[in-house]
């Protein structure tokens, strides 16, 4: 279902603006299939985008997770006057205590959102542009919840830095990679020797090897065992298993098990001997950046043996051997990330009212993502969270 919201009335009766947008519809889509065709178009050269906003990643979400929440799909489609699309938001719709919200899609599970955006366009819009885009989305919305946004992506803007926004709850280490560089600009030597040395104790292993599975039975055999495995480790770090929610496993499948490009929508990549798997890490990639999603390592005594990070060493020099610019490991300052990313990436979140309901909710957004942040950053308040997070369950 479409609902197409005609901008030149509204533009007629705004005061005149120095620079006219180019936005002439907005149209707002409740399905994904009917979304589909203009949403794969996006993901073609020329368009701005992250790998994690791709349809075969956000469409087996919707429907398998997002629906079960409660979520419904809310897709906003911009055109020029010649009705070519110039944007993409690909968002679901909440209502809660009576206020309408919007979000990107994915929920959890992905680190960065964005919209898909006509890369053009992109460069040159402004906040003219952006006010054509939100006036029709007041109808149907309160407040659009916009988190996890990279504020560059490729050298590229995000747009929607025009906003008012506020850093995000989390930060995200990044390592950025030399095109060509020696591998001691990835990874230091002496980091290097240290995995070499451990990994001595695996290679005496019958058939160990690193591998990115590319087959369906061998990414079906690496997430029976990751479904297996993963949930005992969360629950020695005494976590939530998000894994275990409703819909989230057949998503996970689903997009492991989608093509793109010779590959898969989520990459699996694997250390493993004839024995056991030792370790995995998935992830999305787009040709010029890899973003870690899950991962986790064996319960045997090969775990001592650090394979988590040797298995992040085969990574890091398999994107650089394949020209990528860069790398992350997802939301968070472990202390394995900053083993390998140095830097760190530019995240902000959005909260925007698009009513005078809106305004309270958004302030209280806000406000509580704030807080949020203030105690991530210190270390005394953390660790209380999270001890009483513990003890109550």
């Amino acid at each position: 279902m479409t609902m197409a919201a005609a901008m030149q009335s509204r533009t007629a009766e705004a005061p005149a603006r120095s620079k006219a947008s180019r936005i002439a519809q907005v149209d707002i889509v409740t399905d994904l299939a009917e979304a589909e065709a203009i949403w794969r178009a996006f993901e073609a050269n020329g368009h701005l985008f992250t790998p994690y906003q791709r349809f075969d990643l956000l469409s087996p979400w919707q429907r398998l997770v997002g629906a079960h929440e409660g979520a419904r799909p809310f897709i906003v489609i911009a055109r020029d006057a010649e009705r070519r699309p110039l944007l993409l938001l690909p968002l679901s719709q909440r209502q809660s205590h009576g206020v309408r919200t919007a979000c990107f899609m994915g929920g959890k599970h992905t680190t960065f959102n964005m919209g898909l955006w006509n890369a053009e366009f992109a460069a040159q819009a402004g906040i003219t542009d952006l006010d054509a885009l939100l006036a029709p989305l007041r109808e149907h919305l309160d407040v659009l919840v916009l988190t996890q946004q990279p504020q560059r992506w490729h050298d590229q803007q995000n747009p929607f830095a025009l906003l008012p926004r506020q850093s995000a709850i989390n930060g995200c280490p990044r390592l950025v990679m030399e095109p060509g560089g020696p591998p001691a600009s990835r990874i230091s030597n002496s980091l290097r020797r240290r995995l070499k040395s451990k990994e001595k104790k695996l290679q005496s292993l019958a058939g160990y090897r690193y591998h990115l599975a590319t087959s369906d039975a061998d990414i079906t055999r690496l997430l029976d065992w990751f479904f297996r495995v993963k949930p005992v480790r969360m629950a020695e770090q005494k976590l939530p298993n998000v894994f275990a929610e409703p819909g989230v496993e057949q998503f996970v499948r689903s997009a492991c098990l989608a093509p793109r490009d010779g590959g898969r929508v989520i990459d699996i990549h694997a250390l493993e001997c004839d024995e056991e798997v030792i370790a995995i890490f998935a992830g999305v990639a787009d040709g010029e950046r890899f973003s870690m999603m899950f991962n986790t390592y064996t319960m045997s005594e090969h775990a001592h043996y650090s394979p988590g990070l040797i298995l992040m060493r085969y990574i890091i020099d398999r994107c650089a051997e394949y020209g990528y610019r860069s790398l992350d490991l997802g939301i968070g300052s472990d202390e394995y990330k900053r083993m390998f990313c140095k830097d760190d990436e530019d995240i902000f979140d959005s909260f925007v009212p698009l009513t005078s309901r809106g305004k309270l909710a958004a302030m209280a957004m806000s406000s509580l993502s704030h807080g949020k942040r203030l105690v991530k950053q210190n270390q005394m308040l953390f660790d209380m969270a999270r001890r009483l997070r513990q003890a109550f369950g």
